[in-house]
């Protein structure tokens, strides 16, 4: 999220809430932070030069987590290392590279230091926000990012939102409408086996779904219509069973 961006969100009055880069904040900033003495859960506030509320959060299981990944990116870059393959294009801020540095003409070496000062990092996460909501519930929200981006993959393959081959705009908005209803009728259906704690996922209740047929019977007598479902199988009676 870059700062375009977030001025962009503040330009059109939008509530936000977004993951920090805190190793590019300023060192204002960043000599706060590693001030602060944060210990497991703990969190300090500060509030940025544009007005915007930056938290941070300590964490030992992240921490943990950030040391293992780390060592385990200086292994991977040492075996590339001894390759002979890496070059001086080589030397840039992606990923681990920004743990090699050049040694006079040629040497391409491990900055052990830069990897050693990394540790200082480990279990820091930064958000960004500008709302008025206590601190632990921007956390909390943030950390419920995965269902958004979940929702999107469903969107994408079960509910195939795209490819969209229409070219009038009426019929890429009804598109795009139907795939949002069909969305929320499929984070409908995940609530609804949540609460009645079933065993299947959405994804395998659809697939059940799908062998169901019924009769629609017309009542002589009472010209009452009534739908008979067709069910066989044990999976088919258990998953109406459900929903009766």
């Amino acid at each position: 999220m870059s700062n375009k961006n977030i001025t962009t969100l503040q330009a059109a009055d939008y509530n936000f809430i977004i993951g920090a880069r805190i190793k590019n904040e300023s060192e204002a900033i960043k000599q706060k932070i590693f001030t602060s003495g944060l210990s497991d859960k703990q969190y300090v506030e500060i509030v940025r030069q544009d007005g915007l509320r930056l938290i941070i959060q300590y964490s030992t299981a992240r921490a943990a987590n950030d040391a293992k990944n780390r060592s385990k990116g200086l292994e991977r870059l040492k075996k590339q290392l001894n390759t002979g393959k890496l070059t001086k294009k080589h030397i840039n801020n992606k990923g681990y590279n920004k743990y090699l540095r050049l040694e006079g003409d040629i040497k391409i070496t491990i900055d052990e230091q830069k990897f050693k000062d990394d540790s200082k990092w480990d279990g820091l996460k930064g958000y960004i926000t500008n709302t008025r909501l206590e601190a632990q519930t921007v956390m909390d929200y943030y950390r419920q990012l995965w269902q958004v981006e979940r929702t999107f993959r469903i969107t994408k393959t079960d509910l195939r939102i795209r490819p969209i081959y229409h070219y009038k705009k009426r019929r890429i908005e009804a598109h795009i409408c139907i795939a949002f209803a069909a969305c929320k009728l499929y984070k409908e259906l995940e609530r609804k086996l949540k609460d009645k704690k079933a065993s299947i996922s959405a994804e395998k209740a659809i697939d059940i779904m799908k062998t169901i047929f019924g009769l629609t019977l017309n009542m002589p007598q009472s010209q009452e219509t009534k739908l008979m479902l067709l069910d066989k199988t044990p999976e088919q009676k258990s998953l109406i069973q459900l929903f009766q």
